[in-house]
């Protein structure tokens, strides 16, 4: 049991494990930043938007575990799971509203003509 924990504490292993998490999180943003660039339905950038801050999310709990600060992290995790759930309730009553004024959840059509 010793030897696991030893391992774990390992400069090795937590490289590893910091390179794994920047990786997943530079990817996972890329990707939501992309679809919320390229997609024009509003549940969809909705979504991109929910996953880009998870990104953030956590970038700052990584943080917080390299700098050895997790009451610091922890406060701002649940500062931003509050935002999070802001933004998601706002943009879903915004693309119902939308819905019902123009049957469509398409950005163009909110778009008024020249």
């Amino acid at each position: 049991m010793n030897a696991l924990l030893e391992e774990i504490a390992s400069t090795d292993f937590m490289t590893m494990l910091g390179i794994t998490v920047l990786v997943t999180v530079f990817l996972a943003f890329i990707t939501a930043f992309f679809c919320f660039l390229l997609t024009r339905n509003i549940i969809r950038v909705v979504i991109a938007i929910e996953v880009m801050m998870k990104g953030v999310t956590l970038i700052l709990i990584f943080a917080g575990a390299v700098t050895g600060k997790y009451d610091l992290a922890q406060a701002f995790v649940i500062s931003m799971i509050v935002v999070e759930v802001i933004v998601a309730v706002v943009a879903a009553g915004i693309a119902v509203n939308v819905y019902r004024h123009t049957g469509s959840l398409d950005i163009r059509k909110l778009m008024k003509p020249n």
